[in-house]
Parts: structure tokens; sequence; C-alpha cells
């Protein structure tokens, strides 16, 4: 929980969730989804002014903001439900009556029907969803009704009522959307053949439906029924686009809470879930000191109990990332690795991991954003130290003439342009980008070695494997490959490569990290091109000027001072180049300059 102000809102996560806001007596007020947690709470500050009434009102009302991430934006929407129908905040209007998102329901009656209903009640028959979309809903049942003949009535076949001809078959046999199970047309075991096959549809498995769909395709074009093939083709495709279940609502899992714990040096950080007929309705972070000898275990264990008793929470069962070490008598603790419950404490790490994200990013007393950067960075690559000082090297030539290349230094995140350095090649020959990067790398850290100077906290080079291979090899040679960590950003797809890795590390491009990455690169690149010009012009001057016999590098120099160019050089008169360097050099030259005109 923080304070609602600007400042602290740049602090938020760029990811899916939900927002709280709550009253200057911690009463909550509001609840909202958003994509963005960051983009939407700040947005709300940005345009106070502009805002009708109501919002003005909940703005002015907002003493604290608080938030519980998700894996996704449709997690973010359940979850919302969930809370305002838990805790009615009094600013929220759309969600606070009954009504919930729908279900698919197999009912548990001889001849099943597969029915659409938003009650929720595990005694009338197996439940798939919810769904956020009724559409999506719908094109999934009609896929099974096109694919299965199951009936829609609600007639109940009992063996009697079948055996004594209650029923005849109606409009949906003689179309062949039913087999007719009411005049015992169809067996009850071939009918509920279908029902297994379309619940595999609900359940997420599209292996056999795949399967099924293939075999009808390659059976209709070979009897050139080209009509039909495209028909199965296209309720493939609707099956693709068949919306799983969400974790955040699921009614395949009972009553439970969930807590997982995060550790540091001096802190730890728990996040706590409670669950109720298969929703989050409750999500409590907690900071905890570390105490003297207690492992993360009893840790957990305490504020477990503490939780429990200061939100009346009753549920028989625990999961945990975690076990716990003391159990009383009727409660359950289980530490999942698969399946849905893994999920569920997969979701509550990455709350509790948020949490200490935001204690390392308060904690230091620097200038926030590029402070931010740093950690989020520090995280994202796995070093073990923050990336206070950064150092890129790229390399620049033309077709192997000129080599040369560049350093440049980012210190908190900014150029530090006073510790850029410019690297003339001297030990390759011709275009070999891989020798050059091992010299310029040796270069660099044996000189900041034989003075003593620290060394920085990161390394990264322009260039993908290769690259990164020479200059990991320069670092072994001086003996401090262990010492610094060195990663490179190739430019194809700016994916990081670590020394030794095969597989890159795909970052966001929304990421802070790749995009501070991102900047070094691209300094690095324009120093090194612009040290690259300035050297071709040098050696432009040097052929055309004092390489003449009887003109020195001191004579040419002079001229190029002051006339700025060869070219305007060539345009002086004969008497004005004398005047300059005397009358033999001024021949020297005249002649030199003017022999291919």
């Amino acid at each position: 929980m923080r304070a609602f102000t600007q400042e602290n809102c740049r602090s938020l996560p760029e990811e899916p969730g939900v927002y709280r806001y709550l009253d200057k007596n911690h009463t909550l007020i509001y609840v909202g989804k958003a994509k963005n947690i960051k983009k939407r709470v700040s947005s709300y500050l940005l345009k106070n002014k502009t805002a009708d009434r109501k919002t003005r009102r909940l703005i002015k009302e907002t003493a604290y903001v608080d938030f519980i991430l998700a894996h996704t934006e449709f997690d973010a929407l359940l979850l919302e439900n969930n809370l305002i129908k838990e805790s009615q905040p009094k600013f929220n209007i759309l969600l606070k009556d009954d009504k919930t998102f729908p279900y698919i329901c197999i009912l548990k009656e001889r001849f099943p029907r597969i029915i659409s209903t938003r009650k929720f009640d595990p005694k009338q028959g197996a439940y798939f969803g919810p769904y956020s979309s009724v559409s999506a809903m719908n094109n999934i049942l009609e896929l099974i009704r096109k694919v299965y003949t199951l009936r829609t009535c609600n007639l109940n076949l009992s063996k009697e009522n079948i055996k004594a001809g209650k029923f005849k078959v109606c409009l949906e046999y003689h179309i062949g959307n039913c087999k007719g199970p009411c005049e015992d047309l169809q067996s009850e075991a071939d009918y509920n053949e279908e029902i297994a096959h379309a619940t595999q549809i609900l359940k997420g498995d599209l292996s056999g439906v795949k399967h099924y769909f293939q075999e009808k395709m390659t059976l209709s074009s070979d009897r050139m029924e080209f009509e039909q093939a495209q028909s199965y083709k296209e309720k493939l495709e609707l099956v693709r686009k068949f919306q799983t279940k969400s974790i955040v609502v699921n009614p395949n899992i009972s009553d439970m809470d969930v807590i997982a714990l995060v550790p540091s040096q001096e802190m730890v950080f728990v996040n706590y879930m409670k669950i109720k007929s298969g929703a989050i309705i409750f999500s409590k972070p907690v900071n905890v000191k570390k105490g003297t000898g207690e492992t993360d275990a009893e840790i957990l264990t305490n504020v477990l109990y503490q939780l429990r008793e200061e939100y009346g929470a009753e549920n028989k069962e625990v999961i945990s990332n975690l076990p716990l070490t003391v159990m009383p008598d009727g409660l359950t603790n289980s530490v999942p690795k698969i399946g849905d419950k893994h999920k569920l404490v997969t979701l509550c790490l990455k709350n509790a991991l948020q949490r200490k994200k935001d204690y390392l990013i308060k904690k230091e007393e620097k200038p926030g954003k590029a402070n931010e950067v740093l950690y989020i960075m520090k995280d994202d690559l796995r070093l073990k130290e923050l990336p206070i000082h950064i150092e890129c090297f790229d390399n620049s030539n033309l077709q192997g003439s000129d080599p040369v290349a560049s350093m440049v230094c980012f210190r908190n995140g900014k150029p530090s342009k006073s510790d850029y350095r410019k690297f003339h090649i001297k030990t390759v020959t011709g275009p070999d980008d891989f020798a050059s990067m091992e010299e310029v790398v040796t270069r660099r850290y044996k000189r900041l070695l034989d003075e003593g100077q620290s060394l920085p906290q990161l390394i990264v080079i322009d260039g993908g494997k290769g690259q990164l291979s020479s200059a990991a090899t320069a670092l072994k040679k001086l003996g401090i490959y262990n010492q610094i960590p060195i990663i490179g950003i190739a430019k194809r797809l700016e994916e990081i490569y670590f020394p030794e890795d095969q597989d890159p590390l795909f970052i966001s491009k929304r990421s802070p990290t790749l995009q501070l990455i991102q900047k070094l690169r691209d300094e690095a690149h324009r120093f090194a091109i612009n040290f690259h010009r300035q050297s071709r012009s040098k050696t432009r001057w040097k052929t055309s000027l004092s390489e003449i016999n009887g003109i020195g590098p001191k004579t040419a120099d002079q001229l190029l001072r002051k006339f700025k160019s060869v070219k305007k050089i060539k345009e002086l008169e004969l008497k004005v180049l004398e005047e300059e360097v005397g009358a033999a050099k001024a021949k020297l030259i005249f002649e030199q300059l003017h022999k291919n005109p």
C-alpha cells in the first residue's frame, strides 16, 4: 500500500492486474482492472480536472492505492469481478449484483445435455469456464452441437419413459442434429461416447478433435467433396480459438489459502490469498524482518497463522511455495509442482516478488527513475550487484580500412562522456571484428587493472555470440572473467546472449532493461562511427598532401588547418601557395594536385 500521489504511481508495475483505491481510514472504495497498472492509475491523476464529477470525487477521497498482479488481462477482469462482489466498494456500480460470468455445464442426467448457465452448483454437473465473452462460449457450444449429435430437449429420458413410448422424435432428429434417444434410436453407450469427446474439447484437449477433423477433411477431399472439407477446416479453426479456463476463477479448485514467500538479506516478502468456491476473493502482502536463527519456512508458518486469525480464515487446505513447519489438526498443507494449484502459487509468488522489488527501489536514496531501471535490470539479467557502472563496446571499419572501436560508459543509467574511450586497432589486419573486439577489451581492462581503477558491474558487447565470445576470451586471459558480468546484444531480434549459453534471452521490448541496453548500444555505435569518419578523413588528407615527395605532415597540417580541405587548396593560385609555404614546396603541391585534373 502506498500514498496516492504522482510520485508513488511512477513505481507501480507495468503489468496486468487489479488496483484498489482506499480512503484515509483504509476503507476500500474502488476496485479496477488494468492491462498496465502504472498507466491506468497515473491517468486518474493526470485527468483530474477534465474528469466527470463522480471520478473527481473518487480521486478526492482516495488516500492510498494498492494492487494485485495477474498473469493476463482476462485474469484481471475475473479478479476484479470477485473482489467487487466480496467487498462491495461504494464507487463500483457495474458488478454489485449477482450477475457473473457464464459457464458451460454437462448436466448429471441420463443422456446428458450441455447447457450454458451463470449459476454454479457442483451438484448439477461438471462445469467449464468461466467465459468473459458470451459469443466465445456460444461458438464452442455451436461447434459441439455441429460435430456431435447431442440432444437439446429437456425431456426425462429414463428407461421407463422410453420403454413406455412417451416421446416422439422432433425436428432436430429429422435435420440430423439428434439421433433420437427419446425413441431408443441411439444407445446410451453411443451417446456417452460423444459426451466424452465433447468433454475433451471443453477441457482444452484438442489432439483427438484435430485427428478427427483431419480424417474427415481427408475423406471428404478424396471424395471430391471440397465444400464439406472446407466446413471441417472452419470447425477446426473454431476449436483453436477456444478460450480455456482461468486460474483466477476455477470451479475445480475448492476453498483454500495460498501463501508464498520471497527472501532477501534482511527481509522476507509474503503474499497471502484466500480462495472461496474456486475464486480469489482476498490478497494481502506482508513484509517481515528476519529474526535470528529463523528459517524461511518458520517465518512463513508464523505469518500464515497470524493472517488466518486476523482475517477469520477457516479453510482446511493451504498451498504454499515452502512446506509449513507446524500443522494443527484438521489443516493440510502441500507444495504443488504442477496443475492449477501450482499456477495459483506462482501467481501468489509473482505478487510477493513485486513487493520485494518495490521495497528495494524505495530503500535506495538515489534519484528514483534511473535507480528503478537498474534494479529491474539487476533482476532481469540475474546480476549479483546493481549495475551502477556499465561499459559498452563497438567496432567500426569500412571493408577493413581504418578499423577503430569505441567504449561508452553509463553511470547510474546515464552517459558519462568523460569516461568514453576511442581505440585504433593495432594488432589486427583486415575486417576481423572478433579479433578486434578481443584486442580492445584486453587493452581497456589491462589498463584499469594496471592503474588500480574500479571495474564496471556490467559489460555490454554490440554483437552476437561471436563478438561476445571474443570479449569473454579477453577477460579470461586477464583473469577477471568471473568478476564482471558480460552480455551481447544481437541487432536482428534484439536478443541478449550470455557467454557459454546456447539460447538467447528475449526481453520484452517495453522492458526498461532492454531500452537501457539499446541506448548503450546506440551510443557506442554513434561514437564509433564518428571516430571512424574522423580517421578516414585524416587518412585522405595524408594521401593527398603529406605523401607528396618533399611535403611533410607539418606542412600538410598547416595548409589544412587554414583552408579546411584539399579541394580548396587545389583551387588556390600558385602565388597564394608560395606565400604560405614558400616557392619550392608550393610548386610541388601545385603540380601534384593538378597532375590529374
